[in-house]
This record gives C-alpha cells, sequence and structure tokens, in this order.
C-alpha cells in the first residue's frame, strides 16, 4: 500500500474519541523520531499533546493538527466498520479519514521527505487529542507553554478538511469567532389551570428570544461572511403536562466576524432581555476570537505548492466553523488551514479519494520546501 494511505489506515485503526488519543501520538513521535525530531510530550488534563522539532535555528514552519475524532454513531449503520480503515481500491473509509488522520499522515510523509536535507529552519508538529471537545487543554495549552518559552513558530499550516469539491480548491485563511451563552429564564412553578397564581417563563422566554433571532448583527467585514447567532437547546417543563415550569434554559451562540466584539453583542442580547423584564442569568463563554492571515509567506507558498502539484489555485475562505488556528494566529502566528474534501466530515461512512493523500503530501512537500529552502552542502 502507499505509504501516506499506510498510515492513514494505521491511524483510523487507533480509534481516538475525544479527549482518547489511541496510541495515534506514539505512533507518530516514533516515525518523527527516527527522522531526528526532538519529540516533547505535554500532556496535560486527560489530553494528550505532543510538540516535535527538527533543527536548530531559524525561522519555524509547523504542522498542526489533531488526532481525536467525533463519535462514530451507530457503527452497524456504516457500510464499512468505522475503526477498520477500509480501503477498496479508490476510496479509505474510517472515522477520522479526512478529519484529519489523513492529513496528519500527509504531514509526517512529508516530513519524511523535508528532513532527508539541511534547511534553512526548523520543522515542527503540534499535534493535540482534544480539538473536537472543550478544547482546554490541547492546542491552547500547548502555545500557552511554547509563548512563555518564547517558541512559537511564524507559520502554522493546520491540516482541517478545507477542500470542498476536489483537493486543494479552498484554503481557511481565517474563522469566525465563537461565543456561546447559557441563559437561565425564572418564572414562578403552577398549575396551567391557575396562570394567575405561576409565571411561565416560556411565555416570558419567547418574545425576547424572537427579537434576538430577528436582528440583523451586520452584512460581512472584508472577506468575512455575516454574524450569525442560533439557539441550539431550549428546556423548559416538568414532564407533566399539567405544570407551569419554574424555569426555562436556553443555549445560544454567536459565530461573529472582525466587525463585532464579544462584549458588543452581549450587550445587544441583554438588551432584548431586560426590557422584557425577564428574570434571568446569562453566562458567556468565547471560545475564540476571529482571525485572518491577510497574505504573507505561508499563503503565498501555499498557493504557489498547490498550482505546482494540483494545477489550480485555492480560493481564499474565512467561512465553517471554528479551527485550534484560533489558539495560534492571535499570537501572531501566520495559519493556513489546508486538508482533504470535507463532504464526509463527521458524518456515517466518513472517508477519503485514496489519491488525493500522496497528493496532499506532495502539497505539503512543496510547500515546505519553498519557506524552509535547502543548504547547500
Amino acid at each position: 500500500m502507499e505509504p501516506t494511505l499506510a498510515l492513514t489506515q494505521a491511524l483510523i485503526r487507533r480509534p481516538s474519541v475525544t479527549p482518547e488519543d489511541g496510541g495515534c501520538l506514539t505512533l507518530i513521535a516514533e516515525r518523527l523520531e527516527a527522522l531526528g525530531f526532538h519529540c516533547e510530550r505535554m500532556d496535560e488534563g486527560g489530553v494528550s499533546n505532543l510538540w516535535a522539532v527538527w533543527g536548530t535555528e531559524g525561522p519555524t514552519l509547523t504542522f498542526a493538527g489533531h488526532t481525536d475524532v467525533v463519535p462514530p454513531g451507530p457503527e452497524d449503520a456504516w457500510t464499512h466498520p468505522p475503526f477498520e480503515g477500509h480501503f477498496d481500491g479508490e476510496w479509505l473509509w474510517g472515522r477520522g479519514a479526512a478529519d484529519m488522520k489523513g492529513s496528519l499522515a500527509a504531514m509526517v510523509c512529508a516530513a519524511e521527505r523535508l528532513c532527508q536535507h539541511p534547511r534553512a529552519g526548523r520543522l515542527a508538529f503540534l499535534l493535540t487529542s482534544d480539538e473536537e471537545g472543550p478544547a482546554q487543554f490541547g492546542t491552547r495549552y500547548v502555545a500557552d507553554m511554547l509563548e512563555a518559552r518564547s517558541e512559537l513558530p511564524q507559520w502554522v499550516v493546520v491540516g482541517e478538511p478545507s477542500s470542498a469539491e476536489k483537493l486543494g480548491d479552498v484554503i481557511r485563511v481565517g474563522r469566525r469567532g465563537s461565543l456561546g451563552g447559557h441563559l437561565e429564564v425564572r418564572g414562578v412553578q403552577g398549575h396551567v389551570a391557575y396562570p394567575e397564581k405561576a409565571r411561565n417563563p416560556i411565555h416570558e422566554a419567547l418574545a425576547p428570544l424572537a427579537a434576538v433571532v430577528a436582528q440583523r448583527w451586520d452584512d460581512g467585514y472584508g472577506p468575512f461572511p455575516p454574524t450569525t447567532f442560533q439557539i441550539s437547546n431550549v428546556n423548559a417543563g416538568t414532564g407533566a403536562t399539567n405544570v407551569i415550569p419554574g424555569t426555562l434554559t436556553a443555549e445560544v451562540n454567536f459565530r461573529f466576524n472582525p466587525g463585532q466584539t464579544p462584549e458588543g453583542l452581549q450587550a445587544r442580547v441583554e438588551a432584548c432581555l431586560k426590557e422584557a423584564n425577564c428574570d434571568y442569568t446569562l453566562t458567556w463563554t468565547l471560545s475564540g476570537p476571529p482571525f485572518f492571515t491577510d497574505g504573507g509567506p505561508l499563503i503565498e507558498a501555499t498557493e504557489q505548492a498547490l498550482v505546482q502539484i494540483v494545477g489550480y489555485g485555492p480560493e481564499r475562505s474565512t467561512g465553517g466553523g471554528t479551527s485550534d488556528g484560533r489558539f495560534l494566529a492571535p499570537r501572531g502566528m501566520e495559519v493556513v488551514e489546508l486538508g482533504p474534501v470535507n463532504a464526509t466530515i463527521h458524518k456515517i461512512d466518513e472517508r477519503v479519494l485514496a489519491a488525493d493523500l500522496p497528493r496532499l503530501r506532495d502539497v505539503y512537500e512543496a510547500l515546505g520546501e519553498r519557506l524552509l529552502p535547502r543548504l547547500s552542502s
């Protein structure tokens, strides 16, 4: 089997549902140590992390990603078992094939080629087992440690599955921020036949929440799409049909562009609640700010590598959800996301076109050749 496919298959066969690593980092570290990488485990809070560096001086290009995957769902619904890594000659199937064990394998195999020659700079890996989960002790934690040691890299390629229709047609150069809120509206529990003796928090929450949903936050910001607000969960009631509940809880989320601030968005939501005279508490969690890499050597090298290997340049995008780039770009690093087609990620029957993985390896290698040129012997 082609080496990049074989490594991807080996990683898929190590089940690693967040925050478990399943031995993936050990396998990768063994491959990197054989190349002369200094591998350092930075495990914390039940999360597995790896920081690996090859070279001693100069600018640092870092391949970043995660070994954890989302749960497979009902395994009997899969065409092939989710952790089997089935290869049918055209597709490699399995949880993590596209998100993002295929990228990790391509990065390692690219490093095996790049490290055959001395280079003007350092090559590094920043890998975690907690990107799909809370992400508190993964890339964020490692970046904190590296910043304290003045060891942050200049350039980071995150292997998120950025491609839409074909390999390399889209690269992510930024992402919107994510702001989550937990709302509790308090009423007075009572009998549905005596509403005058109760206060229904469902009724009290409907109007202000509808007012928030109806707002248009902006029309986008530069290359960023508009800010959006969504209510993802609402819970109330005792289970009985004749009881007015005493509380309502809701989970809400903003995906916001750089034209907004968390404080401004929070204020607009709370203004609607206060106008409705709700008895409420609302706590906010900022998962990450927006980030944007507006050109620079990394973007230029990525686009040139894609033209060289796949024959076309990519669309630059800031769409999609969040990624670990939110913990890196705000610290001054140039960040780009480049990986396989994302059509099946998080779905039943996740898979990747097998021919794309060695081509992705070649793109990563060509990118590295541009940013870390060979030293003359």
